[in-house]
């Protein structure tokens, strides 16, 4: 068992064309029932290896390439603990390229079995992204970098059942609202447009109308609203869901097309 799970992040660091940080579990209460929930369907290193490569690879274009640039992350530490809500990541106290996640043992107690490994993998994949993405040198929209982290999260095929496009509100309601409207834009203007939008928040600080016309041509209002036409259009067609997985439905494909190649994909995560 351990020489196959070691053989098995060995593989996924070699796949992986970026730097790995120094990753570090902490679990505080190992008689906590989240405690061995999370020990008994998971393999940390090979989780969190798989995650990072995920991230990276739909964040960012490959180390060699000059357009995009990836924040100094030098470690990762998830830290299991008794504490309300969900998940949440922080910098270090050394310094901000050393990151935190908080997962909550509860939490992860209360997911239901048949759905543990799935929904600890989203959780943790949504916290890796809060690891790596910009943030418009603190001016970016809280749920503008939400949604970005759930848009990873939706593409690598870890989207919780209760996820669904939803039109109502503004387009920066956050989390999964945000996100299938960023995967609706990366539909319309080709793969690499969320990656665009990313490296563009590096860049400079965030001022909404001129940030969307340097990066689609149109403010983002007329984007949202094109988006809510195109759900309302979606919903007029009739799926044969015999046809198709429940992840598809909830991308809003109709052929059963796979989004991404790759592995599967805080107060976030569960959501």
């Amino acid at each position: 068992m351990a020489a196959t799970a070691a053989a098995s992040t060995a593989a996924s660091a070699s796949k992986n064309p970026f730097p790995t940080p120094k990753l570090r579990l902490e679990i505080r209460d190992l008689n906590h029932a989240g405690a061995t929930a999370f020990l008994a369907t998971t393999t940390a290193s090979t989780l969190l290896q798989d995650a990072i490569a995920n991230v990276l690879r739909l964040l960012y274009s490959t180390p060699s390439t000059p357009d995009t640039t990836t924040p100094p992350t030098r470690s990762v530490t998830v830290i299991l603990r008794a504490m309300p809500g969900v998940a949440y990541t922080t910098g270090s106290d050394l310094d901000a390229d050393h990151k935190e996640i908080h997962f909550s043992l509860s939490y992860i107690a209360g997911i239901p079995a048949d759905r543990r490994t799935a929904e600890i993998t989203g959780v943790l994949t949504h916290e890796l992204v809060h690891c790596y993405q910009w943030n418009a040198r603190g001016t970016c929209p809280g749920g503008l970098i939400e949604g970005v982290a759930d848009w990873v999260r939706l593409r690598c095929r870890l989207s919780p059942p209760h996820w669904k496009r939803e039109t109502d509100g503004r387009w920066d309601g956050g989390y999964q609202h945000t996100a299938y409207f960023l995967d609706y834009l990366e539909r319309r203007f080709g793969d690499g447009t969320v990656r665009r939008l990313n490296e563009k928040l590096r860049t400079a600080q965030y001022h909404e109308k001129a940030f969307w016309t340097e990066l689609l041509g149109r403010p983002v209002e007329q984007l949202w609203g094109d988006y809510a036409d195109k759900v309302r259009d979606d919903e007029t067609v009739i799926v044969n869901k015999d046809d198709i997985s429940d992840d598809d439905v909830r991308l809003g494909l109709r052929d059963g097309a796979a989004a991404v190649e790759g592995k599967p994909d805080g107060q976030d995560g569960g959501r």
